[in-house]
């Protein structure tokens, strides 16, 4: 054995039997940096320690969480579908009612009575009456305007006076162009003596919040208010529709001469609400497919990280 081995040997003697390591105490020593690392002080050595065992990393997210907007978007799909359910239930009340209206069209028309309750007039919508009396002209009333074919007109109430103790009803005898408005300019239109009146007996019509109020005062009237037009006229509040056969030919002639062109004995209620069906369902499907989306892909930002114990 060299000196120099011997005297390391007697080195590395002592420091087994030091309590702390401290290279110091050689000044003399030349160990290689692997063997001064390998005795320099440990942080395990100290009873105080934890390590990275003792308080494990978390992994967590970080990013864009869904919002409020998310909710918004989860209840698109539900009130949709809950829309389109009504639409349903929508559809065989308006079919039902259809059905019930066409079936009174198609009974042979009845007499109309001296006396109507108009309560009872609901029971008796749509169905085909007859009447006879006189044509007040001097009451007459233009509703207007209202298009029909695409050009601008009226349509010309009447009361008819049945006399004999029946009570005066008011007649829709239908529609007159703007240019023929005054009375003069259609003499043709204007009969005179007992006539029949053939016509669908109706339920007064409701009015919308965007149509102005009538002004009898004036002679302007904007909507068949049934009840104001019958004290108007010291009528019943009974609202009569003359009828037609759809002739386009006749209903030019009549057109030209002054003569009212009634409507035809039909049902004319709108049933949109299969288009409405499909519409509100098709939207809740799409906006669920959306919201799964949304859900299942994760934010284009998202990032994952360490968070650090405190405590260390």
């Amino acid at each position: 054995m060299s000196y120099m081995s011997f005297r390391q040997a007697r080195i590395f003697k002592l420091r087994r039997s030091l309590p702390w390591p401290d290279c110091n105490a050689f000044p003399r020593f030349r160990g290689s940096p692997s063997t001064v690392r390998r005795w320099a002080h440990s942080p395990a050595d100290n009873s105080n320690f934890h390590s990275i065992v003792d308080n494990p990393p978390n992994l967590v997210k970080t990013g864009r969480r869904h919002g409020p907007g998310l909710i918004i978007l989860a209840l698109i799909p539900l009130t949709a579908f809950a829309l389109g359910t009504w639409q349903v239930f929508r559809l065989g009340w308006k079919t039902d009612l259809i059905a019930k209206f066409e079936d009174r069209l198609v009974r042979n028309p009845l007499p109309l009575p001296p006396q109507i309750d108009p309560s009872a007039i609901k029971e008796f919508d749509y169905r085909r009456v007859y009447a006879s009396g006189h044509l007040r002209h001097d009451q007459e009333m233009l509703i207007g305007p209202r298009i029909h074919n695409g050009d601008n007109g009226y349509l010309v109430i009447t009361p008819l006076e049945r006399g004999h103790g029946a009570s005066t009803v008011l007649v829709n005898r239908g529609w007159i162009p703007k240019t023929l408005q005054r009375q003069a300019d259609r003499v043709k239109g204007l009969p005179t003596g007992e006539i029949i009146i053939h016509g669908l007996l109706r339920e007064p019509w409701k009015k919308n919040i965007f149509t102005p109020n009538n002004k009898p005062e004036h002679g302007e009237f904007y909507f068949p208010d049934v009840e104001q037009m019958a004290r108007f006229t010291a009528s019943q509040p009974v609202w009569i529709e003359e009828t037609m056969e759809p002739d386009l030919l006749k209903a030019y002639d009549r057109e030209a001469a002054g003569i009212p062109i009634g409507r035809p004995a039909e049902v004319n209620l709108r049933n949109n609400h299969t288009q409405y069906i499909f519409t509100w369902y098709a939207l809740s499907a799409a906006t669920t497919i959306m919201l799964w989306m949304v859900v299942k892909k994760p934010p284009s930002d998202i990032a994952r990280r360490v968070r650090h114990n405190k405590e260390w």
